[in-house]
């Protein structure tokens, strides 16, 4: 009975011991779980080591409060590799506080509103923070954005998700007149944008989406139409007719395929449809549809759309 006793309280005693450890462990272990709780998504860019070029250049665009916040946020994050990639000067042009706005424009570019996780990402476009999209495609099993490739992803933070990529993403940076000169197609309506007088507005920072008639387009309409819509005193009606080309804002071809009526610069309202496989613009048909811009989006179409009469 002697040994029993003493086996007894042996056992009591290693028990007692174990669930001491036991405890002092746990204590050990929480503080350390929380230490490595997620931090926002500057705090675990920084942390992280090799992001010190995006961390640079969002405090350069004064961006760093902005993704500190609320969000929630999904960042398609560069490595300093990523960055290393940009041609030699670029870097370092925008970083110079006259860049600034441009700057955050390439950032903002990389953040995508809401948590995005990589099993929810489908290809597709994606609106970012910038007002553009960016292309993204999943394909066995990898995802690429605007070409970019996710390296990492799901890297949880306390206000969004950060993927990294392989490379920086660059927006469009023309806007919408420029881009319309540059593709060499449009140059009656470059001509007419600036008898009219309404380069300089198209140039602001909109955005704007324009349903841009092509050269071919303008050929449709009798000859003598053109030319009297040059006359000085004709002015007015050929901004009327300009401006039933133009709204107010990115509306995407996804958005215009489901059909809407919405009101153009010039007041009137256009009216958009799909049918026969393509999408519409009253009697026009969108050729080129979603070419970006810096301040907006241009649809291609083949017919030049005439406001109602009177209005």
């Amino acid at each position: 009975m002697k040994i029993d006793s003493v086996i007894a309280c042996t056992l009591v005693l290693l028990a007692g011991a174990a669930s001491t450890a036991t405890a002092q462990c746990q204590a050990k272990t929480e503080p350390a779980a929380a230490s490595m709780m997620a931090g926002d998504i500057v705090e675990t860019a920084v942390g992280a080591g090799n992001f010190k070029t995006l961390a640079a250049a969002l405090q350069a665009a004064g961006l760093v409060d902005t993704l500190k916040g609320k969000g929630p946020f999904t960042v398609f994050a560069p490595t300093d590799e990523a960055f290393a990639k940009l041609p030699a000067g670029t870097l370092e042009t925008l970083l110079k506080p006259e860049n600034k706005a441009k700057l955050a424009s390439i950032l903002t570019y990389h953040v995508v509103a809401g948590e995005v996780a990589s099993k929810d990402v489908a290809t597709g476009a994606a609106a970012t923070v910038n007002g553009q999209r960016i292309d993204l495609v999943a394909k066995d099993g990898a995802v690429t954005v605007d070409g970019a490739k996710v390296v990492k992803a799901d890297i949880k933070c306390s206000n969004g998700v950060i993927h990294v990529i392989d490379a920086v993403i660059l927006p469009a940076d023309k806007d919408v007149v420029d881009t319309a000169v540059a593709a060499g197609k449009f140059k009656t309506l470059a001509m007419l944008l600036d008898k009219a007088d309404l380069v300089g507005a198209l140039k602001g920072p909109g955005p704007f989406t324009v349903f841009a008639p092509t050269d071919e387009a303008f050929a449709k309409l009798p000859k003598e139409t053109v030319e009297s819509l040059l006359k000085s005193e004709n002015k007015a009606q050929l901004q009327s007719i300009l401006k039933f080309h133009v709204l107010s804002g990115r509306v995407f071809s996804d958005a215009a395929a489901k059909g809407a009526s919405v009101a153009t610069l010039q007041g009137a309202k256009v009216s958009t449809k799909s049918k026969d496989g393509g999408v519409f613009v009253e009697n026009a048909k969108v050729l080129g549809a979603d070419i970006e811009t810096s301040n907006g989006v241009i649809h291609v179409i083949d017919t030049v759309i005439l406001p109602p009469a009177g209005k």
